[in-house]
């Protein structure tokens, strides 16, 4: 099915190591036997995303599951503190590679091209000569995964034929608008929690930065939700999570990622009974 002709889409926003949280996610949608016709993706939710688009099934889920698994124990996206402040002395615009990420990507996906996914699927990043959201439709899935990726002071601008681009979350955190205007009739949210909750008022100098960026990061999400056609379904995935930390990078608890994919699979399992139940 071409992208102008979506129905189901899955929107996978971004959250660092928060995306644990839509693996569980994933697996609750597949269990229920949710299939997408089109999938599109922010960050880390670029990464879940293609995987999915790769191969819509309990095998893809199980072998996402197996990679995070692997990240969790091994940490294998990160690297000792001593090389991060080496990078940091160097480079004075980040202090992380995006070696171990494009490794895992090239090892794992079984795919270069964005249009031999098996669902059609696209990512987004900040273009920082334009400071405009660029879509990737088609071309090679490494280069455009890491731009969507490239979390601003985490990681370098990614250059993609002379062009320089940074983390998707910067103009479409959750991109629900895209999947409206690609004329997706049923959309499923896979957020990772930060959007259940309100934001508080900074009482401290350095909450205010926070803050300021979560108001940044949210408002259009929150626009594009409000703007949902009635004729649309739309399923905000619960993260099942009581609390989520605003702000995350790649470094993480073992024990809390593991937590939080179960608790997002037995919420959103528990969503999708009911929404099912009704019709």
């Amino acid at each position: 099915m071409s992208t102008s002709d979506p129905k189901i889409a899955f929107v996978l926003g971004g959250g660092g190591v928060l995306g644990a949280t839509q693996v569980g996610m994933l697996r609750a949608l597949c269990d229920h036997g949710i299939r997408p016709d089109l999938v599109l993706g922010t960050s880390i939710g670029s990464i879940n995303g293609a995987f999915i688009a790769a191969d819509p099934s309990s095998a893809s889920v199980e072998r996402l599951e197996q990679i995070w698994r692997t990240i969790r124990e091994e940490g294998s996206l990160q690297e000792s503190l001593l090389k991060q402040a080496a990078r940091a002395a160097k480079y004075r615009t980040h202090f992380m590679s995006s070696k171990p990420l494009r490794t895992l990507i090239d090892e794992h996906l079984g795919v270069q091209l964005i249009e031999d996914l098996a669902v059609p699927f696209q990512c987004v990043a900040a273009h920082i000569e334009s400071s405009k959201a660029r879509w990737f439709t088609s071309g090679p899935i490494a280069p455009a995964l890491l731009a969507s990726c490239a979390v601003p002071g985490v990681f370098a601008p990614v250059e993609i034929d002379g062009q320089h681009f940074l983390d998707g979350g910067l103009v479409h955190s959750i991109p629900v608008g895209r999947a409206l205007a690609l004329g997706a009739t049923e959309i499923y949210v896979l957020q990772v929690g930060r959007v259940e909750q309100g934001l508080q008022v900074p009482s401290k100098p350095w909450e205010v930065a926070a803050v300021a960026f979560e108001i940044a990061r949210r408002h259009r999400y929150h626009e594009e939700i409000d703007s949902v056609p009635d004729d649309v379904a739309l399923h905000v995935l619960p993260s099942g999570s009581p609390s989520t930390p605003s702000i995350t990078l790649i470094q993480g608890s073992a024990t809390k990622m593991e937590e939080r994919a179960e608790q997002a699979y037995e919420a959103s399992s528990a969503y999708l009974e009911s929404a099912l139940s009704a019709g």
